[in-house]
């Protein structure tokens, strides 16, 4: 089997849209939610969300491809962008090159726009690129346009889960030699009324107006998620044909975990089986040592439900090492981002990894007794780990893990 490294990084995210600026703003404890600004919220009972700021697509594509995707290919095409200039990946096969970039939902902005139109004005309203901007591959596609890529190229939707699912069949289609890079992640633009309303039905949604107090995952008080949106990729790459072209490595991709619940439409396992089970499998890939130092980057998305699962399901995995994991939830920062939540995380703790920083989980303040691990609260803490893992929980039951060392040279 072949090994895969993680040879280029790109974001945009609420709290940063560039690798160097995210990752400065996670250590800081810098938060990204705030009052949505995107529509007017006086009808809404959820008032707050954390929006992408200052995106500016003409950095990434010209104004003609830009007014022909919709925001969420913006965002994976921006992020994509990035981290194929940070690989500095120009010489390869096309027939080598892939792209795996998810969405849960893929252009819902752009499904609100000409639905308003069709009622207002007609069908003869509907724009040509309505279904183009609007189906959830459109962001593979238009990447692999951008990059010639002509090897395997798939979209990913597994809801919260997607961009984690996307990274680890990317990881899978390289180790087995159906590719020797692949730009893998996800993206998300879904801050509209519908998908607002849609969530706060659900309850899923915090309704608190405080957006320092909102996204608080693990703390005893936490009452729902923030929703997030923006977009991140990685390039992972077979591990010689990095090292021949003398490729800058982040870290090596070496397990995958990826199960479902098959037990309820929203609500997790309550005794966390898929959950444990797709931690075991990342670990157990990755050949976990008893003295593996791990991070683990966690779902941690402030839910009554998800919170107290997901501790269980590390408990179950982890055993007595699940007390001395250190634990965070970036979503504090940068509100749930749904199928780029997996992709931004996985970042997060490459750069943990790799710089020996923990970021922290912020507005941490009431203990639960159902949550009881180290979730590194509110400040930054320098810890030298050998072990990352990044967990993703997503509706239907989708669980997906993956697992990144530091590379150990042959």
């Amino acid at each position: 089997m072949k090994r895969v490294v993680v040879t280029g990084m790109g974001v945009i995210s609420p709290v940063g849209n560039d690798i160097e600026t995210f990752w400065n703003s996670l250590i800081s404890g810098k938060c990204g939610i705030d009052f949505i600004t995107k529509f007017d919220t006086t009808d809404y009972k959820v008032k707050i969300a954390a929006e992408v700021k200052d995106f500016d697509p003409t950095l990434y594509m010209d104004k003609n491809e830009a007014r022909k995707m919709d925001p969420f290919s913006q965002y994976a095409m921006a992020a994509a962008v990035q981290a194929m200039a940070d690989s500095n990946l120009t010489d390869i096969d096309p027939e080598k090159l892939g792209v795996y970039m998810g969405s849960g939902i893929g252009g819902i902005c752009t499904f609100l726009t000409e639905c308003e139109k069709l009622i207002s004005g007609g069908p003869r309203k509907i724009s040509p690129y309505f279904i183009p901007m609007m189906i959830s591959n459109m962001a593979s596609g238009n990447i692999a346009i951008k990059f010639n890529a002509q090897g395997p190229c798939l979209p990913v939707v597994t809801a919260c889960a997607t961009s984690t699912n996307a990274i680890g069949e990317a990881f899978r289609a390289i180790k087995h030699g159906y590719a020797d890079a692949i730009i893998a992640g996800g993206s998300e633009a879904a801050i509209i009324p519908p998908s607002i309303a849609g969530f706060t039905n659900i309850m899923a949604l915090t309704t608190s107006t405080d957006p320092l107090d909102s996204s608080i995952p693990f703390d005893k008080r936490r009452s729902g998620f923030v929703m997030g949106e923006g977009g991140a990729a990685l390039v992972l790459e077979e591990y010689e044909h990095a090292k021949k072209r003398g490729a800058k490595i982040y870290a090596e991709v070496k397990g995958y975990g990826n199960t479902c619940d098959a037990y309820h439409m929203t609500a997790p396992h309550p005794e966390a089986i898929g959950g444990a089970n797709a931690i075991k499998g990342a670990i157990n890939e990755a050949e976990m040592q008893d003295e593996d130092k791990i991070y683990i980057n966690a779902h941690g998305t402030s839910t009554p439900l998800n919170d107290k699962s997901e501790t269980l399901a590390i408990k179950k995995a982890l055993g007595d090492k699940a007390y001395k994991a250190l634990i965070s939830s970036t979503k504090s920062m940068t509100g749930h981002m749904l199928g780029g939540a997996g992709a931004v995380e996985a970042i997060a703790a490459i750069k943990a990894l790799q710089t020996g920083i923990i970021p922290p989980t912020i507005g941490y303040k009431e203990a639960d007794e159902n949550c009881d691990l180290d979730y590194v609260p509110n400040v930054a803490r320098k810890a030298d780990v050998n072990l990352a893992l990044s967990i993703s929980l997503g509706f239907g039951g989708h669980n997906g893990v993956l697992a990144f060392t530091k590379v150990e040279k042959e």
